[in-house]
C-alpha cells in the first residue's frame, strides 16, 4: 500500500509540472503587465494607431491582418517585423506577405514613442497586438482585454511563412480548418476571426481566379470586380488593384462580411468557403442574426489568437528597433 501510494504521488506531481510547464508561456500573459513598468502604453499606442488610420481607413485592417501573419508563423513573437539582411531571410519576403502585409511604418513610430516613454521594457510583439485592437475598436468594432509580455523573437522563419502555415485566399474550408487546429484555433474561431474581413481591401491577382472561374459567386458582382481586374494570365500592373473586402461597409467593422457571403458575395475564395453548404454554414447564419454573438466570439478570438506561442521569461529579447535583433 506504502509503494503503490507513492507512486501514485509521484506521478499526481509529475502531471502537475507538465501541466506547469505547458501552461506557463500564456499564464505569463496578462492586461496589467506593463502597469507598473510603462503604464502609458496604450494611450501611446492608440495616438499612433488613430492618426495613422484617420490618414488612411485601410491601415486599421492592415494592422489588425499583420497581428494573424505574426501569430500563424512561430507563434506572436514579432518575428514578421524582421527585415532581411546578408546573411538572414525573414518573412517578409514570403508569398502571402510580399507586397501585401502593411503597417510596418506605423509599428516603427509607435515603437519610437514607447523607447522615448520606457526604453528597453515594451516588446514589438506586444506592440502588434495592442495595434491590432485598437485598430479595431477605432473602426468601430469590439474591444478586449489585450494579454501582454510577450518578447521578440530573434529569428523568423521564411519557410513557415511560405509553406503553407498561412491561410491562402485559395483555401478549402477543410484547409481553412486544418491552418487554424494547427495553431490551436477551433472552427468557430476560424469564422470569428474572419470577419475580420468586414474591414480592408484586396489586390486583383489575389481574386482574380474567383471572379473569374468559382461558380457559387453572384453573376453581377463577378462583373463589377471584373472591370477592374481583367482576366490575364501574364503579370499586369492591374493586378494590384484593390477591391474591398466587404461591398457594403468597407471602412466600418460590422457583420455585414457575413450577408455578403449569403449573398454568394464574398470577395475571396476562401471567404465564400465558410458559407458553401458547409459545417459552417451555420455559424455565418449565427453572425447576421445576432451581430453581438459575433463582437463576443471575435474578441475571445483575438485572446486566443494572441496566445499562441507566445515567448515569455527570459526567451526572446525585447527588441530596441522592431526590423532588426539587439546587438
Amino acid at each position: 500500500m506504502t509503494s503503490s501510494s507513492s507512486s501514485s504521488e509521484v506521478l499526481v506531481n509529475f502531471v502537475m509540472v507538465v501541466v506547469l510547464v505547458m501552461g506557463t508561456s500564456s499564464a505569463q500573459l496578462c492586461t496589467d503587465f506593463y502597469e507598473e513598468t510603462c503604464p502609458n502604453v496604450h494611450k501611446i499606442v492608440r495616438s499612433v494607431v488613430a492618426s495613422a488610420v484617420s490618414k488612411e481607413k485601410r491601415m486599421g485592417a492592415s494592422l489588425l491582418r499583420l497581428h494573424f501573419h505574426d501569430c500563424f508563423v512561430q507563434g506572436c513573437d514579432g518575428s514578421i517585423l524582421l527585415d532581411d539582411t546578408s546573411s538572414f531571410t525573414g518573412e517578409k519576403t514570403a508569398r502571402p506577405n510580399n507586397g501585401s502585409v502593411r503597417g510596418y511604418n506605423v509599428i516603427d513610430d509607435i515603437k519610437f514613442k514607447v523607447e522615448a516613454a520606457c526604453p528597453n521594457i515594451v516588446s514589438c510583439a506586444d506592440i502588434v497586438a495592442i495595434a491590432a485592437h485598437d485598430s479595431t475598436v477605432i473602426l468601430g468594432g469590439p474591444t478586449w482585454g489585450v494579454k501582454l509580455g510577450r518578447r521578440d523573437s530573434r529569428t523568423a522563419s521564411f519557410k513557415l511563412a511560405n509553406g503553407g502555415a498561412l491561410p491562402s485566399p485559395a483555401s478549402s474550408l477543410q484547409t481553412l480548418i486544418s491552418n487554424f487546429n494547427n495553431v490551436g484555433l477551433s472552427t468557430k474561431d476560424l469564422v470569428a476571426l474572419s470577419g475580420s474581413h468586414t474591414i480592408g481591401q484586396a489586390r486583383c491577382t489575389v481574386f482574380k481566379t474567383r471572379i473569374y472561374g468559382d461558380a457559387n459567386i453572384d453573376s453581377s458582382f463577378a462583373m463589377t470586380r471584373q472591370v477592374r481586374c481583367p482576366n490575364t494570365t501574364s503579370p499586369s500592373p492591374a493586378d494590384n488593384n484593390l477591391a474591398p473586402l466587404d461591398l457594403q461597409s468597407p471602412t466600418f467593422f460590422d457583420n455585414n462580411y457575413y450577408k455578403n457571403l449569403i449573398m454568394q458575395k464574398g470577395l475571396l475564395h476562401s471567404d465564400q468557403e465558410l458559407y458553401n453548404g458547409g459545417s459552417t454554414d451555420s455559424l455565418v447564419k449565427q453572425y447576421i442574426r445576432d451581430p453581438q454573438s459575433f463582437n463576443s466570439d471575435f474578441g475571445a478570438a483575438m485572446v486566443k489568437m494572441g496566445d499562441i506561442s507566445p515567448l515569455t521569461g527570459s526567451n526572446g529579447e525585447i527588441r530596441k528597433n522592431c526590423r532588426m535583433v539587439n546587438n
